[in-house]
């Protein structure tokens, strides 16, 4: 499982021409299911996104989580492309992506995951063609692999 979190000072999604989900500052998540991803893992990395020290404490360091930001919530959008591999030639393959049943419940598991602890969050609509705007706060990135966590 993948994960690209971004700080942002305000992020919104949008599909099929309405908003489905929109916040001020926080995290946005774009997330990529495999095919030999757990539900383990879903809540291993919901865990570790939720608990990511990557806000400003009074000093200026990155040492805060997002439950010490005021109103600080999480979009969360699924994006198999995060799956895709380059390795040959320019079209990427998208063998190693979960198939979208499988997907998507580890995408719902994901998601309810971070508001069982406590945040709120918003989301794009799995399957579907998006539009993600947001506004990197820093810039602020991180990619986050659970196939690394041996």
């Amino acid at each position: 499982m993948r994960a690209v979190v971004q700080r942002v000072a305000r992020a919104e999604v949008r599909s099929e021409g309405r908003v489905t989900g929109r916040i001020g500052p926080g995290a946005v998540v774009l997330l990529g299911v495999g095919r030999t991803d757990t539900a383990a893992e879903a809540a291993k990395l919901a865990d570790k996104v939720a608990k990511l020290r990557i806000f400003d404490d009074a000093d200026g360091k990155m040492n805060l989580s997002i439950a010490a930001v005021p109103d600080g919530k999480f979009i969360v959008v699924s994006q198999f492309t995060l799956l895709g591999n380059t390795e040959r030639g320019n079209r990427p393959s998208y063998i190693e992506a979960a198939p979208p049943e499988q997907a998507e419940a580890l995408y719902e598991l994901f998601v309810a995951h971070l508001r069982g602890l406590g945040f709120g969050v918003e989301t794009g609509v799995f399957r579907t063609m998006m539009q993600v705007e947001l506004v990197n706060d820093g810039p602020v990135t991180l990619l986050l692999d659970t196939a690394d966590w041996a």
